[in-house]
């Protein structure tokens, strides 16, 4: 290696004289232009999602409907008010049983579809990937607003199609009845988001070495041995990352439910964030910010309780994959 590269790795790494040398302020002059460019996206971040954070929790110690000035300090009133409401459990139970069928549903089909759409045999992958991704890229609003056409029992697709096979004598009130509606919502979450989930594992499937593959052919492996024994241990630290956005997804779905149902019919679809947007803006009732925020804060922090959950499961995933790796 040559003076210069070594003068140079050193001030990479931050142990030559001339990086350690060099003040605070000197250091951030010097990276000027970065913090420049990054400067639009920080301040949209700190007005749209830092500071709403914040202040939700300042909101949620108040008794306070969200408009006027009249703001009464109510303390921990408001979460000592939800933790004895059952339709806030109602609806946190509802939340995570929502992913709990939504999640995992679209994580499998996913990946079986894109280790199908990752075959170089197949010629066809990239139009079913633009197939699949269309949905993706469509309004959720829009979305939910055609489905109650699409599930309507008068004239409903759905319904003049299981009529014709007869699968059904009648037709079903698939929005409208409340042993349906949820099931009804969480396959259109599925159909909907499908695309992104398996643009992860496409990337995912991507860092596997083909000659890998190759070698285990010559030996005789069959297709479900190459996914059991090289696919799946691959990418198992991908599976963390795509478990983690997807459920968190699956907890974020206001605006399709709000569209197709609105959290009814008797609240059999109301989830968590249809339950704050009700109580924040007052559909039928008096607004409650504050009583709205407190449930916000309560269900954000087992959203975040699961991230670090999750987190840590995915640091213990690469350790052992490091293991596993020839010294």
């Amino acid at each position: 290696m040559s003076i210069g590269a070594a003068r140079r790795a050193q001030d990479l790494t931050g142990t030559g004289r001339v990086a350690t040398g060099k003040t605070l302020g000197q250091r951030l002059w010097a990276a000027r232009w970065c913090y420049l460019f990054m400067a639009p996206s920080l301040i949209l971040t700190a007005g749209f999602t830092l500071y709403p954070t914040i202040m939700s929790w300042y909101f949620s110690m108040l008794d306070w409907s969200g408009f006027g000035s009249d703001r009464d300090w109510a303390g921990l009133e408001n979460y000592r008010e939800i933790i004895r409401d059952d339709l806030f459990w109602n609806a946190y139970v509802r939340s995570f049983l929502f992913t709990i069928v939504g999640a995992p549903i679209k994580i499998g089909l996913a990946l079986v579809v894109a280790l199908i759409l990752n075959d170089a045999s197949f010629k066809l992958a990239p139009l079913f990937r633009t197939l699949f991704f269309l949905p993706v890229v469509t309004s959720s609003a829009i979305i939910g607003i055609v489905m109650t056409f699409v599930f309507s029992p008068i004239d409903g697709p759905i319904n003049l199609a299981l009529l014709q096979i007869g699968l059904i004598d009648v037709p079903r009130d698939f929005l409208g009845d409340p042993d349906t509606a949820l099931w009804t919502v969480v396959a259109v979450y599925i159909w909907k988001w499908f695309g992104v989930t398996m643009i992860y594992w496409l990337a995912a499937l991507q860092i596997v070495p083909q000659d890998l593959y190759e070698a285990a052919r010559l030996d005789g492996a069959n297709r479900w041995q190459l996914h059991r024994t090289i696919t799946l241990p691959m990418i198992i630290p991908f599976a963390l990352v795509i478990v983690l956005i997807t459920v968190v997804s699956a907890l974020n779905i206001f605006g399709l439910v709000q569209t197709m149902t609105g959290g009814g019919p008797f609240f059999a679809t109301e989830v968590m964030e249809i339950y704050i947007y009700r109580n924040a803006f007052g559909a039928g009732q008096i607004p409650r910010l504050g009583y709205a925020s407190a449930a916000a804060v309560f269900f954000g922090i087992t959203v975040l309780g699961l991230s670090l959950l999750q987190g840590w499961g995915l640091r213990k995933a690469n350790a052992a994959r490091s293991q596993l790796k020839p010294q």
